[in-house]
């Protein structure tokens, strides 16, 4: 994959030998600037990239396949299918932490500072997604060392939490917004209840937390059978 290195802005006439340097620290390595050509006269250098960098383009470009999980992407297909394959159960509240966003970032230091506090509360990790394949202990939800400082256009924290501690769950949240220095959204996902209730929504407004109306619902299109059950 490539990042910019420099731009020579002097084959535009501006000015001459003027180069505009690039905060290789801040660059999310998303591939946007390159892939289309943003800059007037092609002044754009890349290079291949090592891995530890490349952890960077794993969660920033969306067209490149993870290794690990054949997907492109921050998040996995339980993300999108969990209503065929039945990924929570009643009892159960699954949540998506996303991390960062276009033009913001975040680096994978947030995105530690959050699951460590989550696995003390009992999360479930998603095991297929590529932010708990960065971990070295799933039980405390620690992140690799060497991969704190790195930048991402965003990450997701896929887990899933029992009813009864999600009260918990989203108080350690609004703790979290308080430390980390990025924007993050939550995703809940539960089961509707047999009376057509949805378990969190008294939970939510105990919170004081609005849950929008126009956030996405999947409706249980797909084949359970391709799942495992008749």
């Amino acid at each position: 994959m490539h990042r910019l290195w420099a731009m020579r802005v002097a084959a535009l006439g501006w000015c001459d030998d003027v180069v505009a340097q690039i905060d290789r620290n801040e660059r999310v390595e998303c591939g946007v600037c390159y892939r289309f050509r943003i800059c007037p006269v092609g002044a754009t250098e890349g290079e291949e990239l090592t891995w530890l960098r490349q952890v960077r383009v794993d969660f920033s470009n969306p067209i490149t396949l993870d290794k690990a999980v054949a997907l492109a992407g921050r998040d996995t297909a339980e993300m999108k299918t969990n209503e065929v394959t039945d990924r929570f159960q009643l009892g159960w509240v699954g949540l998506g932490l996303e991390f960062g966003r276009p033009g913001i970032g975040a680096r994978l230091r947030d995105v530690d500072k959050a699951s460590q506090r989550l696995a003390r509360l009992g999360a479930h990790f998603e095991a297929q997604s590529p932010v708990t394949m960065l971990m070295e202990d799933v039980k405390t939800g620690k992140l690799r060392e060497d991969f704190l400082d790195e930048k991402c256009r965003s990450g997701i924290i896929e887990f899933a939490l029992p009813v009864e501690k999600i009260c918990e769950g989203l108080q350690a949240l609004k703790e979290i917004d308080r430390e980390v220095e990025t924007a993050f959204t939550v995703d809940c996902i539960n089961v509707v209840a047999p009376d057509d209730s949805l378990p969190v929504d008294p939970i939510l407004e105990l919170l004081g937390i609005q849950r929008y109306l126009d956030g996405k619902t999947n409706v249980g299109l797909g084949a359970a059978a391709l799942h495992g059950r008749d």
